[in-house]
């Protein structure tokens, strides 16, 4: 991930003029800036010239990060190795926050999803190996943990 957002220099400078490419990548460097406890509160909606529209969960949320806009701006600039962001705008709009939560939900999967698709990966050969653990829960969690890793090597190819 680091890797992309190196790259995004000088893909800005290959697409210079491209306005929906600008606003992308600003997206993208806008939630790596505001990290995983912001991006719930806090979500981009538009890059008119220079200034960065953001809705906000509540009015609290728009003082608390209006406080903070000047240090934003200069991580954003950074990150994207040029002033594509003069000034961001704070707008409450506590019906996008709920939307865009609501979609973020239905995308993650349960944790019980998560240990069925695990349990599945595993053979009937690691299943004979992991009897010879005798603790029920440590052999229950080496199974989850195989398989797993089964599933990941699995959606990488």
């Amino acid at each position: 991930m680091n890797e992309l957002f190196r790259a995004l220099p000088g893909l800005l400078k290959q697409f210079d003029d491209n306005d929906n490419v600008r606003e992308a990548v600003v997206f993208a460097a806008w939630r790596r800036v505001a990290g995983d406890s912001l991006n719930p509160h806090a979500i981009p909606l538009r890059l008119d010239n220079k200034h960065l529209s953001i809705a906000v969960a509540s009015e609290m949320w728009k003082k608390h990060l209006q406080s903070l806009s000047g240090q934003m701006i200069f991580k954003l600039n950074s990150l994207l190795g040029q002033a594509l962001v003069t000034f961001i705008e704070f707008r409450v709009d506590e019906q996008r926050i709920e939307t865009e939560r609501a979609g973020r939900r239905e995308k993650q999967i349960s944790e019980a999803e998560l240990e069925e698709i695990a349990l599945n990966e595993v053979t009937p050969k690691m299943r004979r190996a992991a009897d010879a653990i005798r603790d029920d829960n440590l052999r229950y969690q080496f199974l989850l943990a195989a398989g797993s890793c089964l599933a990941r090597k699995k959606k990488l190819k």
